[in-house]
């Protein structure tokens, strides 16, 4: 398993943004949120499941996952989100150790928006916060889903808080600084996760 750096952060910190400046650099990319749309696409047993267990209104007209109509019944029932989580949590871990058995880089970017949430912080090696300020977030948030204040607030407090996120951190970039600055903090993490990976092989 290669030296894995989970990356976390609140909704429009900007996580997207860093994570595709280590891509540019080589490193391996794995996604939850990518992971997690595989997982529920036509034809996988646990869309198949999700379809028995709440009928026909949990897909759409050409037979992919109605996201909106499961999001709707988990926030309505705790015995459902949880029989929802039941199922799909070990998928994705079981896909996530998958494509992180495959990585090739020195090193993987391991992206968990729910990292703190999930309480997943003991499978990284190490664990990089991307943090703004919460005003950022919002106005990112609303510009970028084109939604109200309100429902951006609402969003914002279904997560883990900033502090939480910041107290589990091996590692912090400011994403409200410029993007060459974000850039130049990317490449200076890059090295040091090389050499700390570097070091974790020869043990």
């Amino acid at each position: 398993m290669p030296y894995t750096v989970a990356l976390t952060g609140g909704i429009g910190s900007g996580k997207s943004t860093v994570a595709d400046a280590f891509a540019q650099l080589g490193i391996d990319i794995i996604d939850a949120d990518v992971i997690a749309r595989q997982v529920v696409e036509p034809g996988q047993p646990a869309l198949l499941a999700l379809h028995q267990r709440f009928g026909d209104d949990i897909l759409l007209e050409n037979g992919s996952l109605n996201r909106a109509r499961l999001r709707q019944i988990i926030f309505s029932s705790t015995d459902e989100k949880l029989w929802v989580n039941n199922l799909l949590h070990p998928l994705i871990h079981a896909e996530t150790q998958r494509q992180l058995a495959l990585a090739h880089s020195a090193w993987c970017l391991w992206v968990v928006p729910l990292l703190v949430e999930n309480g997943l912080q003991r499978l990284a090696d190490r664990i990089l916060v991307v943090d703004v300020d919460r005003e950022t977030q919002l106005a990112r948030t609303m510009a970028r889903d084109n939604i109200s204040r309100e429902q951006a607030e609402n969003i914002l407090a279904a997560q883990a808080s900033r502090e939480a996120r910041l107290a589990v951190a091996d590692d912090i970039i400011d994403n409200s600084a410029s993007p060459q600055a974000v850039i130049a903090h990317v490449a200076v993490l890059n090295q040091r996760y090389i050499a700390l990976a570097s070091v974790k092989d020869r043990d």
